[in-house]
């Protein structure tokens, strides 16, 4: 009975990081500019830019990244505010997202 009640706790907190809002951020460490499709949003980055989708909450599901040459990375989701989409000259990789992280 209580580890029953142990998987339902850890089930708890992960479904909590994907309930309601929070920010959904994307960084941009390439060199070329990049189009971010969530799903429901689509948002231009700059090359070496960033933005924050505020109170977005959780991807409804796959997050797609276009590069300006027409090629496309899928990310699988939803990805959701505990994690950081960072698009690099050479991938797409989510990051963990730290409370005092600046970056």
């Amino acid at each position: 009975m209580g580890v029953v009640a142990v998987a339902a706790v850890g089930l708890g907190a992960v479904l909590s990081a994907c309930d309601g809002g929070g920010d959904l951020e994307v960084a941009n460490d390439s060199g070329g500019d990049v189009v971010v499709r969530t799903g429901d949003e689509e948002a231009e980055v700059t090359a070496d830019g960033g933005v924050v989708l505020l109170d977005y909450g959780c991807t409804p599901g796959a997050v797609t990244v276009v590069r300006a040459s027409g090629a496309e990375e899928v990310v699988d989701g939803p990805v959701c505010p505990d994690q950081r989409i960072v698009v690099r000259d050479d991938e797409v990789v989510l990051v963990p997202v730290v409370a005092d992280d600046d970056s």
